[in-house]
């Protein structure tokens, strides 16, 4: 019998993030509850892991635990732990980072 191996990270590799997807919303801002099939689509995250391209590439603006906005049509499912919603996610289909005014990169 086969033993199964486990593993305990993940790299993506080339020009790929690993995104922790949201939770989608249930809710609307005013507190009017969502029904599950009119669920609003939730494509934000937030960065877990950089492939090491992305980290050298100092024209690329996304670092580790960066808050995105992410296009998920080639998001690839990572089936790594069963509660968490982790994606690789093709740089090119992040259209969006989230940052705060005075940041490091942000504008002052």
């Amino acid at each position: 019998m086969a033993k199964k191996t486990q593993f305990e990270t993940i790299e993506p590799v080339g020009a790929r993030v690993l995104v922790l997807k949201d939770e989608p919303k249930r809710e609307t801002k005013g507190g009017i509850a969502l029904p599950d099939v009119a669920e609003i689509p939730t494509i934000t995250g937030r960065i877990v892991t950089i492939s090491r391209q992305v980290e050298h590439d100092e024209d690329m603006p996304l670092r580790q635990y960066d808050k995105i906005i992410f296009h998920p049509k080639n998001a690839i499912p990572v089936d790594f732990e069963p509660d968490n919603q982790l994606y690789v996610v093709p740089v090119e289909d992040v259209v969006a980072v989230f940052r705060k005014k005075g940041a490091a990169g942000g504008d002052e």
